[in-house]
């Protein structure tokens, strides 16, 4: 049995690694090494591209998806302000809305997640 350089912890003498702090044995014809105490690295979510999904958000929320009344047939009449429908009748398409939505949140947050920072 041997000690852990950085722990002090006998190991069996077939060990390179200590198998409770992770730190490198030396072997015989191997110089000691200095234990170095590694911190775990933080990442941090891209704050740029969640602003920007915030603000997809606000806009798909005040230009919504519009669609034809029930009493025509079903069409898409395309994104137009809140306060101003495209048709008198016209209605704010519910699931477009709600597809729309969820898209940007998700994809706000997958690439705030990819281009993350690490600090």
């Amino acid at each position: 049995m041997k000690p852990c350089p950085a722990c002090g912890r006998a190991l069996p003498e077939i060990n390179r690694y200590c198998t409770y702090c992770g730190a490198g044995v030396a072997g015989d014809t191997e110089q000691t090494a200095t234990p170095q105490v590694s911190r775990p690295v933080r990442d941090q979510l891209n704050l740029q591209i969640l602003y920007g999904m915030v603000t997809v958000l606000i806009v798909s929320v005040i230009m919504p998806p519009w669609e034809t009344p029930p009493s025509q047939p079903a069409a898409f009449l395309g994104f137009h302000f809140i306060l101003s429908p495209p048709q008198p009748d016209a209605i704010v398409s519910r699931l477009l809305l709600t597809i729309e939505l969820t898209t940007a949140a998700i994809a706000g947050l997958y690439l705030s997640f990819l281009f993350r920072s690490k600090g």
